[in-house]
């Protein structure tokens, strides 16, 4: 179970994407290398170690979710300093943008937009990941980045619409 550090990255970014809060995706990528760790038994010879502790991972939120009572609220603003920001304001405030659009799709949409276009993961390896067929994963894939576009589009209208308000006053 060496190569376990070399996936740590990867579990950390697909953990803090799926769950949008720093201290829970610390939690679940620590609760997925303990049960790793504990049924590495399991681990077929010759599988990909980084599907198999996705999936894990996966398995790991899902059951957590369904324990839940109520959904968390996201993080503020200020506590999002650990994103990673590019080169302008603008492209700060459009990840930002992103990353709120992407916690308002369902978890299952977010999870195959996650693992197909982050992780770049095929269809057939978020199939075994997430224990669906593929065609599923198409179609979710395909309803998350509709609905992702949808989001964006009703955000970006908004903010047009605030920023036009004849009711802005402006500041000296």
């Amino acid at each position: 179970m060496k190569d376990l550090e070399l996936h740590l990255p990867r579990l950390r970014r697909y953990a803090r994407a799926l769950t949008g809060d720093r201290h829970a995706s610390e939690d679940l990528v620590q609760d997925t290398v303990e049960r790793a760790l504990s049924r590495f038994a399991w681990f077929r010879t010759g599988a990909k170690l980084d599907a198999w502790l996705l999936s894990i991972m996966h398995n790991l939120f899902v059951s957590q979710k369904r324990h839940q009572a109520v959904q968390p609220p996201c993080d503020p603003i200020d506590e999002r300093s650990d994103l990673a920001m590019r080169g302008t304001e603008e492209d700060a405030l459009a990840l930002l943008d992103l990353d709120r659009a992407l916690a308002r799709l369902p978890d299952e949409q977010r999870a195959v937009l996650l693992l197909i276009s982050l992780e770049e993961f095929s269809y057939e390896e978020t199939s075994r990941i997430l224990g669906v067929p593929v065609g599923t994963v198409m179609s979710r894939l395909s309803r998350a980045r509709e609905r992702l576009r949808i989001i964006l589009a009703e955000d970006a209208s908004a903010a047009s619409a605030a920023v036009s308000s004849p009711h802005l006053k402006v500041i000296k």
